[in-house]
Parts: C-alpha cells; structure tokens; sequence
C-alpha cells in the first residue's frame, strides 16, 4: 500500500493514482445504494455523484489526523451520493408517512410489551395484515439510506456530530461517545437474531441482498423487508434510549 502525501504536497500524478486506487470503492458504495432505490436512479449518475466525494476526500485529506483514506472517503464519497439524491423527488409523501407509522408501532407496541415486538405484533399494531405490513416493508426500503447515520431527534445532523474529533478530547466527549456507542449496541442486541445477521453481512461482511438471501435460504425481498425493520426497530430504540442517555449526561 502506497504512503499518502499531505494535501498540499499531491501532485497531479499522486492524485490521480489516489483516484483510480479508490474508484472501486465508488462503484461498491453507489452500488449498495442503488440497488435499495426505484430502478429510475441510474447506478451511473450514484457513482459520478460518488467520485465527486472521493475527489474531495482526497483534497482534503490529512494523515495526520490518525484517519485512513479509505474510511475518511467512504464517508464523503456516501455524502456526496445522498447529497445528489435529496435533490430528487425519489420518496413520493406516502412512503415516507409509512415509515413514519411503522417506526411509531414499533416504539409502542416495545412500550407496551416491554421488549421487541414480532412482525404480527408490529402489524397489529398498524392495524394491518402481516402480507401488507411486509409489502410496507418492501416499499420504504429506500428511505432507510442514510437512516442510521441520522441523529434522532435532530434534523440535519448525523452520529459524527457527537463524536470528538481531534480537537476536541475532553473527557466528557470521549464519555458521551462511549456512551454512544453502547446506546448502539444495545438496540443491536435487543432486536431478534435473524435481522441481527442480515444487518451483520450487509454492513460489516459487505455482502449484497442477493448475497445474502443466498446466504440465508430465503427469497431476497424477504431478506429487504428483515432489513427494513431492523433499520426501522433500530431508529425506534436510538430515539428513546439515546435520549434517554443524553439526558442524563447533559443533567
């Protein structure tokens, strides 16, 4: 693996070789991204979007902040893609409502249970059928881009807000990240296993849907609707165990 220059020190062929050296990165984030949006998203207008991100990462980038390239362009690089698409009318109203509805019946019917509610329960819950409750499932799967990164409760902002970059060490930061961290884990862990392993292959295996239906033994529109409602059971714990914990730190 070659060294990195600093920013100022790149020279057109540096920077080209880090161009090319990190295109397929590209092609691997925008394609995860498309292929949980409508079949109108072009795949290659993701990955033009994406190399704009991986440009700038690239210019921007400072070794000396104990960050790696590959991760620190990862994050731009998937920016720039959903920068590119909230200047689209991709997510018609409803779809976004239903979201919206389902991450509410899971915050309730949890509250009322007192722990993760089943698929039956959740569509119960909306007052449903299971078949369309899963069909919901299928139609706001595009809308979970992006959605863990989301700080609950707070509009435009994402987790990396609340996490101490270089400058800023001070204990009680490193705590609140910790502390973060262990909010994460613990809606992790509280949801049931099946949808733990799809979320464990697509985020950190990197495997596709496809890959992991395969995986599984189950039809790949099953394995986005689990994924969905993990994503979905996962907003609803952040929102009420995060805010619980942020509280309780700030008090």
């Amino acid at each position: 693996m070659y060294a990195y220059a600093q920013p100022e020190q790149l020279d057109g062929e540096e920077r080209e070789r880090l161009i090319l050296e990190h295109l397929p990165q590209v092609r691997l984030i925008a394609r995860r991204i498309q292929e949980r949006l409508p079949d109108s998203i072009a795949l290659e207008d993701l990955i033009s979007a994406g190399v704009l991100g991986l440009i700038a990462a690239i210019d921007h980038f400072d070794p000396g902040q104990n960050v790696k390239l590959k991760t620190y362009a990862e994050y731009k690089i998937r920016g720039a893609i959903l920068d590119s698409l909230r200047g689209l009318d991709w997510a018609p109203r409803q779809k976004r409502r239903r979201a919206k509805q389902i991450d509410a019946a899971i915050a309730q019917a949890e509250q009322v249970l007192k722990r993760s509610p089943t698929e039956e329960e959740i569509a119960a819950q909306l007052k449903i059928t299971i078949e369309e409750y899963r069909e919901w499932l299928l139609e706001i799967r595009a809308l979970n881009i992006g959605s863990l990164d989301a700080a609950p409760g707070q509009p435009g902002k994402d987790l990396l807000h609340y996490v101490a970059d270089n400058e800023d060490k001070l204990p009680s930061a490193l705590f609140e990240r910790a502390e973060l961290e262990r909010a994460l884990a613990d809606a992790i862990e509280g949801i049931p296993e099946v949808e733990r392993t799809v979320l464990s292959l697509y985020y950190k295996d990197e495997l596709t849907l496809r890959e992991i239906a395969s995986v599984i033994g189950v039809h790949e529109s099953r394995i986005s609707q689990l994924k969905s409602q993990a994503i979905a059971r996962l907003r609803a714990n952040m929102a009420s165990g995060w805010t619980a914990r942020r509280g309780a730190l700030s008090a």
